[in-house]
């Protein structure tokens, strides 16, 4: 019980910065590029308290966690209008993009850190180091895990806005239409997920890119280390 309630003391804080960044980053360039909507409803804030979902924030990764599943979780999301963006279906890919790609950028500077922490400088105490290198471990992984399954193509994750604005219009118009059920497919995917963990969506579509991009950000820690 002791090392589960130390991991959740990791992990929680982890996933919240790259959830809350995440979101954030959607309303900023939504605001960039027309929609002030995030931003009348003050959710340009990083005060997690205005992103924070208790059940997708906190209590599902909480139980992956102590279950052994894969760590993932959601936030409140960031309202977004696309019409009322300067270029709608561009913008909307350019929104859509801005959240996975902030988690890329905070792996990297979790990447920077733990090389630097590496280095074997004596702050700080050891204790303290131990858990600022697992908990930037853990960092890493959760921001790239959370990037690259987001990028799924399938509504409501950030991957199928970018679908659709690829997409020719007359098809688009028709791949939008998943957007009405997006959540019951997000339901439908943790159900698969948990009741037949061997089906393979996480482990073969989502686990093979995420530890080779995570390999990429230590691989950069170590050349920091050995500066």
């Amino acid at each position: 019980m002791t090392e589960t309630l130390i991991l959740a003391a990791i992990l929680i804080p982890c996933l919240i910065i790259a959830i809350v960044f995440h979101e954030v980053a959607h309303g900023w360039t939504a605001y960039a590029l027309g929609d002030p909507t995030a931003k009348d409803r003050k959710r340009l804030s990083l005060n997690p308290i205005r992103h924070v979902d208790p059940v997708g924030t906190l209590l599902v990764p909480g139980f992956l966690a102590i279950v052994g599943g894969p760590i993932f979780g959601w936030a409140k999301p960031v309202p977004v209008q696309q019409s009322r963006l300067d270029n709608p279906r561009f913008g909307m890919m350019a929104v859509a993009a801005a959240g996975p790609a902030t988690n890329l950028v905070l792996a990297l500077i979790g990447a920077v850190l733990l090389g630097l922490l590496a280095m074997g400088i004596e702050w700080p105490p050891q204790g303290v180091a131990e858990w600022l290198y697992t908990g930037l471990n853990y960092f890493i992984l959760i921001n790239v895990f959370l990037a690259l399954f987001n990028m799924l193509p399938i509504p409501p994750f950030d991957g199928s806005h970018i679908v659709q604005g690829l997409l020719p219009r007359s098809l688009a118009h028709h791949y939008a239409k998943l957007q009405r059920v997006g959540m019951l497919l997000f339901v439908g995917l943790i159900a698969v997920t948990w009741i037949f963990p061997d089906s393979g969506l996480i482990e073969n579509v989502v686990m093979p890119p995420v530890e080779w991009v995570s390999e990429k950000f230590f691989a950069v820690a170590g050349w920091i280390a050995r500066l």
